[in-house]
């Protein structure tokens, strides 16, 4: 990314992240500071988290990038939940 905006760096990445299917991730929050990108929220796996980071190097190789986003739970749970 060279001398835009930041608000027009966080479009260009949120744009990316969203229209690569290997991401196709809508709920990524996008924060830009300088050179640096931090990305926080939550993805269903571990794949699609490394893929966000995959997809930002392609798009701007020149930033470097915080990658806070959490893999979400989708095990069942360990025990039956008991409803009184």
């Amino acid at each position: 990314m060279t001398d835009e905006s930041p608000q027009y760096r966080v479009a260009h990445v949120r744009r990316a992240l969203a229209e690569d299917p290997r991401t196709a991730e809508l709920g990524v929050r996008v924060n830009v500071r300088g050179d640096h990108v931090h990305l926080s929220g939550e993805v269903a796996t571990e794949e699609r988290r490394g893929a966000l980071e995959q997809v930002l190097a392609e798009v701007a190789p020149d930033v470097e990038v915080h990658n806070d986003v959490r893999v979400s739970d989708t095990r069942e749970p360990a025990r039956r939940e008991e409803l009184r």
